[in-house]
């Protein structure tokens, strides 16, 4: 069964303000795509360039920040499990 430990109140926040920025780059990214496949019928195709390269902006800062939110998760995860091997070779 594995250990679970609660994170401090430091990586709480950190954990917090990473989730509340993987929140604003999609509905960043949302907003950019709706506005992109609205231009296809009613815009230029130089207007439909440029939303294009907005949407395509946003989508790469969300995965920055969705990549952002996994390597936090990948680290103390790692970081519990370092935690749960050293406790059992510590046990009688």
């Amino acid at each position: 069964m594995p250990a679970t430990k609660l994170l401090s109140r430091r990586m709480l926040a950190q954990l917090s303000a990473l989730e509340g920025g993987v929140h604003e780059a999609v509905a960043h990214r949302n907003t950019a795509l709706r506005i992109l496949l609205a231009s296809r019928s009613a815009t230029t195709a130089i207007a439909q360039r440029e939303f294009w390269l907005e949407f395509f902006s946003l989508d790469q800062e969300y995965r920055v920040a969705v990549h952002r939110l996994a390597q936090f998760c990948i680290k103390h995860r790692v970081d519990l499990r370092r935690d749960e091997r050293a406790g059992r070779r510590g046990m009688p």
